[in-house]
C-alpha cells in the first residue's frame, strides 16, 4: 500500500517514542476533562438550539464506522416521520460562511464525506457545512424551518453546542483502536471511561475485544456490510465483490478507507492491485484510468467524487451499517421524550 501515514508507524504499536508522547496524552486527557467541566459549570458559554441535537462521532481519529452509522440514523429518522438536517465542518481549507452541500456542488470544496451525505440524502435531509458548526446549524434551520432534528457529523469535544443525544462509534479493529492510547501517543480522542453516562456507544468488532466490566455505558453492536458494489454510471447495476471473479481489478481509495478495503480484499479473495492516495485527495480522471484493468473499485465516497468523469469500468463499494435493533428503540424514545422535537 502506498502513502502510509506517520500514524501507521506509531499509533498502532508501542515504541520508545511513546515514553515521550505518553505524558502529553495524560495532559490532553486532563485538558478535555477540564474543558468539559467548564461548560458544565457555565464558566464557558454554550448554545442551545431550538431542536434536538444528535452528535455522531468516532472515539478515534479515523471514521470507525461513524459515516455508515450516521446514514443508518438518517434512514431511521426519516422512516419515523422526523425531518433531520446534517451539519459538518467539511474541509478545513474552506473557511467560508455556512453553505449548503448539494449534488451540484463540487466535492472538492465540501470534502468526500459531506459530499457523500448530500448525494445519498440531500433531497430529504439537507446537509450544511461550515467551520462554525453552530452558525451552520442556525443557517440550516433558517433555510429549512421544517427540520426538527440536527445531526452533527462529529463534535465529540465541541461542547459549545449543547447536545441532547451523543452517539459514539467505537471500532475495536486494531487499525482504529490502535494501541489504546490517547492523542498524541495513540489514535483515541477520548477514553471510554471518560464518556458521559448518557453517551450511546455503538461498537464494531466488539467480539474480538475485552471490555472492562466496570464500563458505565451500555455498548450496542454494529456490523458493517461492504460486499456489494454498483456501477457509478448506472447505480441500478449491482454486484457482490465476489461476482467479479478473475477479472483484472484495480482498487483506488484515499487513506481514510484503505484499511477496510484491504480487509475486503482478504475476505473476498479477489486478486486486485490497491492504489492509496493521501487524505482529502482531489481525485482526477487520470487517477481512475488503467488501460489494462477490467474493473475499477472505489469506496462510495471517493467514487462519487469522480462522477463527472466516470467511465463504464468504475464501480462504487458502499458500506452499510446493521445496528442492534434495541438501539433504534432507545434513540426514538429519547427523541419523543424531548419537548423541542414535538
Amino acid at each position: 500500500m502506498q502513502n502510509m501515514k506517520l500514524s501507521e508507524l506509531y499509533w498502532h504499536r508501542i515504541t520508545p517514542l511513546h515514553f515521550v508522547l505518553w505524558p502529553l496524552s495524560v495532559l490532553y486527557r486532563f485538558f478535555l476533562a477540564g474543558k468539559k467541566l467548564c461548560y458544565w459549570l457555565d464558566i464557558l458559554p454554550s448554545v442551545k438550539l431550538p431542536v434536538p441535537v444528535i452528535i455522531v462521532d468516532s472515539i478515534s481519529i479515523g471514521d470507525g464506522g461513524k459515516t455508515p452509522l450516521l446514514l443508518w440514523l438518517v434512514d431511521l429518522l426519516l422512516a419515523h416521520g422526523f425531518h433531520p438536517g446534517i451539519v459538518t465542518q467539511g474541509n478545513s481549507d474552506n473557511a467560508g460562511p455556512p453553505a449548503a452541500v448539494t449534488t451540484a456542488n463540487s466535492s472538492q470544496h465540501s470534502g468526500g464525506k459531506a459530499f457523500l451525505l448530500a448525494q445519498l440524502h440531500g433531497k430529504s435531509c439537507p446537509v450544511w457545512m461550515g467551520i462554525d458548526r453552530i452558525a451552520a446549524a442556525q443557517a440550516l434551520l433558517t433555510a429549512h424551518p421544517e427540520c426538527n432534528v440536527i445531526i452533527s457529523n462529529d463534535g465529540l469535544q465541541y461542547h459549545r453546542l449543547e447536545r441532547d443525544i451523543e452517539v459514539i462509534a467505537v471500532d475495536f479493529n486494531e487499525q482504529s483502536f490502535g494501541n489504546g492510547l490517547l492523542l498524541p501517543a495513540g489514535p483515541l480522542r477520548s477514553a471510554l471511561k471518560d464518556l458521559g453516562k448518557s453517551s450511546i456507544l455503538v461498537a464494531n468488532n466488539l467480539q474480538n475485544h475485552y471490555v472492562d466490566p466496570d464500563q458505565q455505558n451500555k455498548i450496542y453492536n454494529m456490523k458493517l456490510v461492504n460486499e456489494t458494489a454498483y456501477l457509478v454510471l448506472d447505480p441500478q447495476q449491482r454486484k457482490t465483490i465476489a461476482d467479479f471473479g478473475k477479472e483484472s481489478i484495480r482498487i483506488v481509495t484515499d487513506a481514510d478507507n484503505v484499511h477496510w478495503l484491504y480487509e475486503l480484499m482478504q475476505k473476498t479473495g479477489i486478486n486486485a492491485e490497491l492504489h492509496s492516495h493521501p487524505e482529502n485527495h482531489r481525485f482526477r480522471a487520470e487517477d481512475i484510468h488503467f488501460a489494462d484493468a477490467d474493473i475499477i473499485l472505489m469506496p462510495e465516497e471517493n467514487a462519487l467524487q469522480c462522477k463527472d468523469f466516470a467511465h463504464g469500468k468504475l464501480w462504487a463499494v458502499s458500506q452499510k451499517a446493521w445496528v442492534n435493533s434495541e438501539l433504534q428503540s432507545v434513540l426514538l424514545r429519547k427523541l419523543h421524550s424531548n419537548p423541542s422535537s414535538l
